[in-house]
Formats: structure tokens, sequence, C-alpha cells
């Protein structure tokens, strides 16, 4: 079938529109009629290059939509289904068994190749492959194929149109804090960036019924809406030495900080907040390779401080998703104070905006 796809051509470069041929689903696949789908910063640096996929490329990896088409082998979800489409996972290795698929050792192959599992492209310009099932999904297009592992079912009533960001970066950040961290209520947590991933981690912070939530962010409007969401203080990063900012507030130092800018200064300073037997979440790539050592080893071993990586918050998207729009719904998680929609057709205004800080998270909508 033919279907609309914004491409991106080029690193650094706005994405194009075109008519892009794709394949009916294989056996084990879904095809899904896209309602909305996220801007994510992993779609921009898998553009640049960051992430080594060939160009041209059909990114998109936080799509909703409607299921159209099931191949032979799918149960899980059938023609009419809502649903909440995420990264995608193998189901058979020892972390997805354990019930962390985030960690599937495949992942990379399964979200990052620009194909199918074999290889072979579902996506064709002019008879010529373009790069495709990223994150095992593609969803910068009118229609994209999914597997069982990457859709969720979402009930009826739910804001489809806005719910793909619950697919990554509301999941990253809200699961940070709820899973990988598990932040205990009346514990102190600082966020560093008040982006997308930054702020769906305030709303996470406020579900832990965490006691001071700080978040760090030069932006002047991020900081009002962080209040506005639950954050008992916000620090402007440029009104002086922030570590010594938060150990005015919580003097012996935090229980945990959540890092989403991968700025190496901003990283230093949020290990300099923690207090003994804090953690230290990381969710922002670096812009370079860090350098070999950089950490006061030391330090570390005499707080029993914990540097924990984190990738889609440690979520089970199948359970986690799910329990975030029953917290929207009971007007507990209002992630939707996060993101401005705007239509497809104005892809790369909407980036632009995104860019000058005019929102936090945009969401095109197929219409």
């Amino acid at each position: 079938m033919i279907v609309t796809a914004a491409v991106a051509r080029q690193a650094h470069a706005p994405f194009s529109f075109a008519q892009i041929e794709l394949d009916a689903p294989r056996e084990d696949e879904i095809l899904v009629r896209i309602a909305g789908v996220g801007i994510c910063h992993t779609d921009l640096i898998a553009r640049d290059g960051f992430i080594p996929i060939r160009l041209p490329a059909v990114l998109g990896h936080e799509g909703a939509g409607v299921v159209e088409r099931v191949g032979a082998a799918v149960t899980k979800v059938t023609p009419g289904d809502q649903v909440v489409l995420t990264f995608r996972s193998c189901g058979a290795c020892p972390r997805c068994a354990e019930g962390q698929p985030a960690y599937c050792q495949s992942f990379p192959p399964l979200n990052y190749s620009g194909g199918r599992a074999d290889g072979a492209p579902a996506m064709r310009e002019g008879g010529e492959p373009v790069s495709s099932n990223f994150f095992g999904q593609s969803s910068f297009a009118s229609y994209a194929l999914a597997y069982e592992r990457n859709v969720v079912k979402v009930a009826d009533g739910a804001p489809l149109e806005i719910l793909g960001p619950l697919g990554c970066g509301v999941q990253t950040g809200a699961g940070g804090v709820m899973r990988s961290l598990a932040a205990r209520a009346g514990s102190s947590i600082a966020i560093f960036g008040g982006g997308a991933v930054g702020l769906s981690a305030v709303l996470g912070a406020v579900v832990q019924r965490c006691g001071r939530i700080i978040v760090v962010e030069p932006h002047a409007e991020r900081r009002k809406l962080a209040l506005e969401l639950g954050a008992t203080h916000a620090i402007d990063p440029a009104t002086g030495d922030v570590a010594r900012q938060i150990r005015e507030i919580a003097p012996a130092g935090l229980d945990y900080a959540f890092e989403s800018t991968g700025l190496e200064a901003v990283i230093d300073t949020a290990l300099a907040s923690l207090g003994s037997h804090g953690v230290l979440g990381l969710v922002g790539v670096p812009p370079r390779p860090e350098s070999e050592g950089r950490y006061n080893i030391a330090g570390l071993i005499t707080y029993g401080h914990t540097i924990k990586g984190i990738i889609e918050g440690d979520s089970d998207p199948d359970s986690f998703i799910p329990e975030l729009i029953a917290l929207h719904a009971a007007g507990r998680f209002p992630f939707d104070r996060l993101v401005k929609t705007y239509p497809f057709a104005a892809f790369n205004e909407a980036l632009e905006a995104q860019h000058r800080g005019e929102c936090v998270k945009v969401v095109l909508l197929m219409g």
C-alpha cells in the first residue's frame, strides 16, 4: 500500500514528505493506522547519525493508532483495537523472561537496524529500499507495521491521539522514577532537565509521593510548569552553584537524582548533590563519548553512591502503559499538560517550535 511519510534524507536537515510503498503485514506483523505520533530526541539523533541507521529512513517511535490488519500468527490484537506503539523486544532472552524487555539482549537489532529481523526492508520509494522498522514501527507515517511485543492495547475512551509519547519519552521519565529508582515516599529527588522526559519524571515523583521534588531547568516557562505539576522547588542554573542551592533545600544531600540532559557538567553536579547512599539515574545521551575515569571513585565508595543507567524507565509496557493511562484518567498523571499538537503536515514547523522551547512535547496528528 502507499502511505504518506516524513522521510529523513540527510543529517541535520528538515524531513521531507513522500509517498512510500509499505509492504502488507507478514504473518507476525500488525498494520496500524496512525492517529498521532510524538517527536522524540532519539528520532533526531538517529537522523543525525548517532544511531547508525541508513538514510533515507522513516523514523518515529511514539505512535498510537488503530489496528487495520493482522498477520495469521497474531493473537494479541484484532482489527479495530486501539493501540500504543512502543519499543520492540524478543520475548525469549533472559532479560525478557525477567520482565525487563527494555534490556532485551536483541534490543539494538530489533529497534535500530532499519529493517525486519531478516534484513528485508518494509518500505520502498521508487523501487528503492527506505530504512524502516525503527523501534519496530517507523510511525512517522500514516500507517506502520508493528509486532505483538511492541503494541499495547488500550481501552476505548482514552485520548488515543496523544498517547504515543507514553511508548517512549513519558514512560522513560515516569518509569525512571517509579520503576528504575523506585523512589520512596517522603524521599528527596532532583530532576535535571525540564523537557518531556524530565517533566514526566516530576509526574512520577508526585505519584511516588516524594517529599522534595527539585527541578533544575534554564527555561522559566518549564520551571513554572514543573511547579504546577507538583515540583516543590525549581532552580535556574544561571543563578549560581546548583549543588549548593540543592544542599540548601536538602542539607544532607539527595536520596535520588535523575539526569536527562546528558551533559557532563550536569552529571557532575547531580553526583555532588547526592547524600549518603544516594542514587543517580542517567537517561540523557551524552553529545560525545565520556572520558574514562572521570568520576571520583573514592567518593562513590565512601558515600555508597550508585550510578544507574536507565532505558525506557525499566518499563514492561504491557503493564506500565495501562497503569499510566489509569493514573491519567484518575487525574493523578496529567501528561497531557506536556503535549502540544500539530497537524502532520506541519512536521518541520513543529520541530522548530520544540527546538525554540515553545512546547515541551510535540505530537503530530494525522487527521
